[in-house]
Parts: C-alpha cells; structure tokens; sequence
C-alpha cells in the first residue's frame, strides 16, 4: 500500500535488544495527507538498515510504502504500519488522495454545432419516395 503526504513530526528513535540477544532500531513518523479532508498516519521505519536507506526530515514531501500488521496481546488489538520504501517527493498519486487543482482556463467562445434532428419517416408509407428507390418492386 502507499500513501502520499508531508512529514509533520519526526518523534524519538525506539531502541532495544529482543528476545534472542538481537538489538533493534525503529524510527517512527507522522504524514499528513494531500487529501481535501487530510489526515494524519502515524507510521515507522523499522530497522538500523532501512532506517539508513529511508531518510526523512520535517515538511518533507514523501510517498511511503507499507504494510499494515496487528498483533494481539492480552485480549487487545494492536496494529502497525511498517515503511518498507519512503520516496522523496510526490512520486504517485496514491488511492485517496486529490491532486493539486489546475488553473481554471476560459472556455471555449463557439457553442458546439447543433445537429438537425432526424425526420421521422415511416418506413411503411408507400407514399414516400415514390420512384426514387432502386429497388425492383
């Protein structure tokens, strides 16, 4: 999934050593959306590595990749959305979002040509066309 918007806080880094000895690093962000209505998506980046490869500063116009996870603990619900690739930029229009309004141009001055009705003929009337068919009855 993607999501376009603006960095509006970068919050402290989280850091720890899991179960298995291993340390961890996760960086966690707040975008505001382009949308009419914006919102605001609280996500992180998790990892030293990706952490490196994916940086981002306040104002900062990004697209985000990401995968969105829950987890259940204790009888709750919790869920995360997880950065896989940010984008400096607005790279794609993600599903949502409204693009910036274009300029407003002047229309046209001609009004459109007006097509003549057609006649209504009905096709069994013998009086119409009389000698003028080719057919040969």
């Amino acid at each position: 999934m993607e999501v376009v918007g603006k960095i509006i806080q970068v919050l402290p880094a989280q850091e720890g050593v899991g179960r298995n000895g291993n340390p961890w690093r996760v960086q966690p962000y707040v975008l505001e959306t382009l949308d009419q209505y914006p919102r605001k998506v609280h996500f992180e980046v998790f990892g030293e590595d990706r952490i490196k490869q994916n940086p981002c500063e306040m104002d900062q116009l990004v697209t985000v990749s990401f995968d969105i996870e829950s987890r259940e603990f204790n009888g709750r619900w919790y869920t995360s959305i997880r950065a896989w690739r940010i984008q400096q930029g607005d790279t794609t229009q993600a599903v949502g979002t409204v693009p910036p309004a274009a300029p407003a141009q002047a229309a046209p001055a001609q009004p459109a040509p007006v097509e003549p009705a057609p006649q209504d003929i009905d096709p069994f009337d013998a009086s119409v066309g009389e000698g003028s068919s080719d057919l040969p009855f």
